[in-house]
């Protein structure tokens, strides 16, 4: 069905006539995406799409997952196998055994994001439901076999201005490259890549050691010592600013920072290469390299992201079925006051350094998060994310963290989506929730409508454009 105009809007009809208006300002804003997960030989090659099943479902991990907890296996969704046994690879059956699970997903942002998807982005309205499977299939399938429905060509009808994807210091960066030589990306692009490290930095990584030899091999140094294993992971920042990156992104099991001195991190790098790291080494040493990168970043400008607080593959029969970000990911309960005073304490209150902190413990929000990004220079706060990218925590962000940290010591929205056509989607629902947020505060007279049009706007594309570094400040 069409989305309503009023979608995610206040109910009170006074606040909803203000929220109109300031949505009326944000909703047309070009997308900045500075976090996310595309793969950037989407663009670079900007082949026309597989078909529906291929682009919307076996992907999104969000989708597949649910389907799981009602005991339907991922291989029967399409989901390949860590060791090539077999799986669905008939689209339109992977269509209709979703359609027939669609129930599953009433009232999750799962079903917002993918019903408006199906709609605004595709121009399809029909409901989907396992009578109508075919139908939207079909209907789909056709949008998707049109020149306009291509890669680029969608990526300019979203307005999207800047988008920024996710590599290894391993990634070769040719789709960047080829983006590049197109006119697409390089410094300033309109595609850019950001520094990802886990896989070198994280020595519970599978095949950590063996990422670090080839660290040094793609860098062109040699990571037998922990000094050359710094200059690797130096000259591959240098190479990714080169590809257009503002920021790095840290996926850590916790907010833990620590200060060694450069024997203690050598001792510890070299009981990882040899295979005798703990657990608690581990921690340390990742701990250790928060600060080490913070140190970097105020030579090379990165911004650095920090997104703790998943257990990675706590579903174990799922990783080894189908390996990593398949949904067996959960939360836990994250510290930041004391996990985060070494990096604080030394680059705190710096501003050339910018650190945007994310959480998957919204609990953290008040007692935590807004009083710290409140009183550092260096530190913002991210968008609630993944499992919290939902209407309501949305909403209850802003309620928790504006009283201590106000709006300007917050980064603006993130989609952290590998779902492309969802993209427009996800910035449009923040947009929404701002905007009914911001109406209510003038409604109680805590806010004059000019300030709270210019504060929409702020929030949906100067902040983040400010804070990633894509050029205009707020």
């Amino acid at each position: 069905m069409p989305t309503s105009p009023d979608l995610l809007l206040p109910t009170d009809p006074g606040i909803r006539a203000i929220a109109r208006e300031l949505y009326a300002l944000a909703g047309p804003q070009p997308i900045i995406s500075p976090h996310g997960h595309v793969d950037p030989a989407l663009l670079a090659e900007d082949r026309p799409f597989p078909d529906p099943a291929r682009l919307l479902i076996v992907p999104d991990h969000y989708l597949t997952r649910m389907l799981l907890s009602q005991g339907v296996p991922p291989a029967e969704l399409g989901v390949p196998s860590v060791d090539g046994s077999p799986v669905e690879t008939d689209g339109r059956t992977i269509w209709r055994r979703f359609a027939d699970h669609w129930h599953l997903f009433r009232g999750t942002p799962s079903r917002l994001w993918l019903e408006r998807t199906f709609t605004d982005v595709f121009g399809v309205d029909t409901a989907l439901s396992p009578a109508t499977a075919d139908t939207v299939y079909d209907a789909l399938a056709a949008r998707l076999a049109e020149p306009q429905f291509r890669p680029r060509a969608l990526f300019t009808r979203f307005r999207i201005e800047v988008l920024a994807t996710t590599e290894s210091p391993l990634d070769d960066l040719a789709a960047h490259a080829k983006l590049a030589a197109d006119g697409w990306g390089g410094p300033g692009g309109r595609v850019v890549t950001t520094f990802r490290p886990d896989n070198v930095v994280d020595m519970e990584f599978d095949g950590w050691a063996d990422n670090v030899a080839r660290l040094g091999e793609v860098a062109g140094v040699d990571t037998g010592t922990y000094a050359g294993y710094l200059d690797a992971l130096r000259a591959r920042r240098a190479a990714f600013v080169a590809a257009g990156a503002t920021s790095s992104d840290h996926g850590h099991p916790t907010a833990r920072t620590l200060m060694l001195d450069a024997d203690e991190a050598a001792r510890l790098y070299d009981r990882g290469r040899r295979g005798l790291a703990d657990a608690a080494d581990a921690e340390a040493f990742r701990a250790h390299m928060l600060v080490e990168f913070a140190r970097m970043s105020l030579d090379d400008g990165l911004v650095l992201q920090l997104h703790p607080g998943a257990v990675r593959n706590h579903n174990r029969k799922l990783y080894a079925t189908h390996g990593r970000d398949v949904g067996g990911d959960v939360p836990h309960a994250t510290e930041y006051v004391h996990a985060l005073a070494p990096l604080l304490d030394a680059y705190g209150n710096d501003p050339r350094l910018r650190v945007v902190l994310y959480t998957l413990d919204e609990y953290t929000f008040t007692r935590e998060l807004a009083p710290l990004a409140g009183g550092y220079a260096a530190l913002y706060l991210g968008a609630p994310w993944w499992f919290l990218d939902s209407p309501e925590v949305l909403r209850r962000f802003r309620e928790a963290v504006t009283e201590s940290a106000g709006f300007y010591n917050t980064a603006g929205f993130v989609d952290d989506t590998r779902a492309f056509c969802s993209i427009p989607v996800r910035h449009d629902v923040a947009r929404r929730i701002d905007a009914g947020f911001l109406a209510r505060l003038v409604a109680e007279h805590r806010l004059s409508e000019d300030e709270a049009a210019e504060t929409v706007v702020d929030l949906a594309y100067r902040l983040p454009k400010k804070v990633f570094k894509f050029g205009e400040s707020a």
